[in-house]
């Protein structure tokens, strides 16, 4: 893990001014923003095992029907159901919208939900259950401000990429030098390119199905 304060010395370092007269923590900051918030929709995108998240078990009353997110859900990858207090979890199906015909049945399993927003919707049932969520999280609020420039950020192996990525842009925005961030962003790409492959390693051996990304991946029913 490295800082902001760390990468921004870096990123000084890279544009040849280590004693940081015009690279300062303040002029960089905007610019290491960005690229945190890129590398985190790179690795959401490429489903990096360190953005997996199960949630903790959230009860759900009889007759309830919407169920808030987690606040660092990116992307919901399965929705599980079990009657309260039993730990017998199945998985639901996920819809575009809850089927109306289940409206008015006495239903004690939710069996299919749909998203609306912040929100998990699932018809009401006749007795309390439990939910668990697998999903793709956010690794990191931003903006980073000034005040926890000093604070880690909780990624190993990202240090060189958003070093490099950094002064890319503060050479194409700051200096208004593209060849110079051309050559600094050739740089940061292969530092992505090792770090995604290390993430992707441990997963070789899994058996998934191709899953797009975000607003793309609707399941319409099916399982994944």
């Amino acid at each position: 893990m490295a800082t902001p304060a760390e990468i921004i010395d870096m990123v000084a370092s890279l544009m040849n001014d280590t004693a940081q007269t015009v690279f300062t923590d303040a002029a960089c900051l905007p610019y290491l923003n960005i690229a945190i918030d890129e590398m985190q929709e790179i690795f959401e995108h490429n489903n990096i095992s360190i953005t997996n998240q199960v949630s903790a078990v959230i009860p759900v009353a009889a007759g309830v029907t919407d169920i808030l997110l987690p606040s660092n859900l990116v992307e919901v990858q399965q929705v599980w159901e079990s009657p309260s207090g039993t730990d017998n979890w199945t998985p639901l199906v996920r819809k575009e919208f809850l089927p109306h015909y289940l409206e008015e049945q006495e239903l004690s399993q939710f069996l299919v939900f749909a998203l609306d927003g912040q929100l998990i919707k699932v018809p009401p049932t006749n007795q309390d259950n439990e939910l668990k969520i697998d999903y793709i999280k956010k690794l990191i609020d931003t903006p980073i401000t000034i005040d926890s420039i000093n604070n880690d950020i909780p990624i190993t192996n990202m240090k060189t990429y958003l070093g490099f990525h950094t002064a890319s842009l503060c050479s194409m925005f700051i200096s208004e030098n593209p060849t110079r961030a051309q050559m600094l962003e050739g740089q940061a790409q292969e530092a992505l390119a090792r770090t995604v492959g290390i993430g992707n390693k441990g997963k070789q051996a899994i058996t998934t199905r191709h899953r797009p990304f975000r607003a793309s991946y609707k399941t319409r029913g099916k399982m994944w």
